[in-house]
C-alpha cells in the first residue's frame, strides 16, 4: 500500500506504528529484566557491599557456594517444602477439578471461591497463618485440644515452619492448579466416556484408567509450573518466620528451619550486604531451578511415551 500519488514505502518504514506501538515493553524489558539479569551474572565475579567500586574476585563466590553448608540446608529445605506441598496440592487441586467437573449447581461459584487464594495477596495470608499457626493463641492448637491432643509446635521447630509453609502454599495454589485441570478435563470429548460405559466401566474405574492419562500433558504443565513457584519460594517463609526470629528476621525461624534458597539470597544480598555472593547465590538457584525443572519434564513425558509405545 503507497499513499495516493506518492511513491512506495519500503523497508521497515511502513511498519513504524507497528514497531512504535511493542516498542514501551521491549524497553521496559531491557530496563528491568535483561539488563539487571546480565548485571547480576557479572556481579556473581566481583565482591561489592553495595558502596565503593566493586572488587573483581573471580570464581571465589562460586567455590564459596559449593562449600557453604547454610547453602546447602538451605536447598534441602525447600526441597522439604516442595515436597510437602506439591504432591498434596496436586491430588487435592485433580479432586477439585473433578467434583467441578461433575457440578450442575453453582459452579461457577465455587470456581471463584477456589480461586480467590491465588490473586489475594501472599502477605497478607501469611500474617494470617502465622496466627492461624501460632504456638501459644493460635487456632490450629486450640482445635487439636478440643478434640484431646496436645499442642503442636508448628513455629517454633524446623519441621514444624517447613510444614505450616507447605501448608500456605498449598492453600495458595491448589484452586489455581484446579482451574487448569478442569479446563484440561473439560476438553476430553464425552464420546469415551459413552463408550466406556457402554464397555462396563463405572465412574471410578474411567476416572483413573481414561481421565488421568488423557490429562496427562495437563498435569505436566502444573508439575513444572508448581516446580518452579515451589522452589522458588521466599515470602511465605520470610513473612511465617520473621517475627518469631530473635536474631536476624531474615534467618528462617527456628532451626534455620524456613531458609529457603531465595530467602538466604536475600539474607546474604540485603541483610549483610554481600551483593557479589548474593548474586551467585542467586545463579545457584536458577541452575538447580532449571535442572529439577527438566528432571520433573522428562520424568511425566517419559512417562506418557513409554504408555503410548506400550
Amino acid at each position: 500500500m503507497r499513499p495516493r500519488g506518492g511513491p512506495p514505502r519500503r523497508g521497515a518504514i511502513r511498519y513504524w506504528p507497528m514497531y512504535a506501538a511493542i516498542a514501551p515493553f521491549f524497553l521496559l524489558f531491557l530496563a528491568f529484566g535483561v539488563f539487571p539479569t546480565a548485571y547480576s551474572l557479572v556481579l556473581s565475579f566481583q565482591d561489592w557491599n553495595g558502596l565503593g567500586a566493586p572488587e573483581w574476585v573471580g570464581t571465589s563466590n562460586f567455590e564459596r557456594l559449593f562449600t557453604d553448608g547454610t547453602f546447602w540446608l538451605a536447598v534441602r529445605n525447600t526441597f522439604v517444602i516442595f515436597v510437602l506441598s506439591t504432591f498434596p496440592m496436586l491430588a487435592i487441586a485433580i479432586t477439585i477439578a473433578a467434583m467441578l467437573n461433575n457440578a450442575v449447581r453453582y459452579s461457577t461459584a465455587f470456581r471463584i471461591a477456589y480461586f480467590v487464594p491465588n490473586i489475594t495477596s501472599v502477605v497478607a495470608m501469611a500474617v494470617l497463618f502465622g496466627s492461624i499457626f501460632s504456638d501459644n493463641f493460635g487456632l490450629a492448637n486450640a482445635a487439636l485440644n478440643a478434640v484431646g491432643l496436645p499442642d503442636i509446635p508448628w513455629l517454633s521447630t524446623p519441621l514444624g515452619i517447613q510444614v505450616t509453609i507447605a501448608i500456605l502454599i498449598t492453600y495458595q495454589w491448589t484452586g489455581y492448579n484446579a482451574i487448569i485441570l478442569l479446563a484440561g478435563m473439560q476438553s476430553i470429548g464425552t464420546e469415551i466416556y459413552e463408550a466406556a460405559k457402554l464397555d462396563g466401566a463405572g465412574p471410578i474405574r474411567s476416572f483413573f484408567w481414561m481421565t488421568l492419562p488423557l490429562l496427562r500433558p495437563t498435569i505436566l504443565f502444573v508439575l513444572v509450573i508448581s516446580t518452579i513457584t515451589g522452589l522458588q519460594s521466599f515470602t511465605e517463609a520470610q513473612v511465617l518466620t520473621s517475627t518469631a526470629s530473635t536474631t536476624n528476621p531474615n534467618s528462617g525461624g527456628a532451626g534455620q528451619g524456613g531458609l529457603t534458597m531465595v530467602l538466604y539470597f536475600y539474607q546474604q544480598a540485603f541483610s549483610y550486604s554481600r551483593f557479589g555472593y548474593g548474586a551467585a547465590i542467586a545463579w545457584g538457584v536458577f541452575l538447580i531451578v532449571v535442572v529439577f525443572t527438566i528432571i520433573s519434564w522428562r520424568f511425566v513425558a517419559g512417562r506418557r511415551e513409554d504408555k503410548l509405545s506400550g
